[in-house]
């Protein structure tokens, strides 16, 4: 399976860091995206942001920016599909994504998805992680796992179904990927792998995680 092109979902509206663009926050040296972006353009053939609104506010990182097709706010899975529609256009056969404001996921993400796709006409693949003791989620699958739904493998053939199901009201990630028998690829760890910043005191977080490691 040859290396699928990469799209980093900036599109979220940020409500709990009180707006703009949670990639662009200061961490270490550098901003959260830059971050995101070092680790998923050594496993991807061609990287593209998935955002809204004035593109220049992402220039300096000379990436393609890729607005959503369908207006208002709808979740990832519109993320997706401009990812879909940019990849086609490259003349690709599937993206990986990944969110902006997730800077430590796995340096193997790419690499893990597409080993649990083979075998699949379609590679249709969300990353997952085991389900922590007493730990709820909206996400978990029917195996007790926890869904990470900006985090997958998506084939460039199935866009139009997909473009076809969010302009019938489609939202949640999970039924489109059941729909076409999506598999779940689990990744494990000491830490959350897919930790995101969401609020103030996850930024916080964030920052002494990258102290730890650097």
């Amino acid at each position: 399976m040859s290396a699928p092109l990469g799209v980093i979902l900036a599109g979220g509206q940020a409500t709990r860091m009180g707006g703009g663009d949670k990639g662009l926050l200061p961490l270490g040296d550098r901003v959260i995206l830059d971050h995101v972006i070092a680790r998923l353009r050594p496993q991807v053939a061609g990287l593209a942001l998935n955002a809204n609104g004035d593109a220049t506010r992402f220039a300096g990182f000379d990436l393609p920016v890729l607005p959503d097709s369908i207006e208002g706010f709808h979740g990832p899975l519109v993320g997706v599909l401009a990812g879909l529609d940019w990849a086609a256009d490259q003349g690709a056969d599937s993206i990986v994504t990944v969110a902006a404001d997730t800077p430590f996921f796995p340096a193997d993400l790419v690499a893990v998805l597409q080993g649990r796709a083979k075998g699949m006409t379609h590679p249709l693949v969300l990353a997952a992680t085991p389900r922590g003791e007493g730990e709820k989620t909206k996400s978990m699958s029917r195996s007790g796992l926890i869904r990470h739904p900006t985090f997958g493998l998506w084939p460039v053939a199935l866009r139009d179904d997909l473009r076809a199901a969010l302009n019938d009201g489609l939202r949640k990630v999970v039924i489109w990927t059941e729909k076409h028998d999506g598999r779940e690829a689990v990744f494990e760890g000491k830490n959350d792998p897919f930790f995101n910043v969401n609020t103030p005191e996850d930024l916080e977080q964030a920052r002494a995680i990258l102290e730890g490691i650097a």
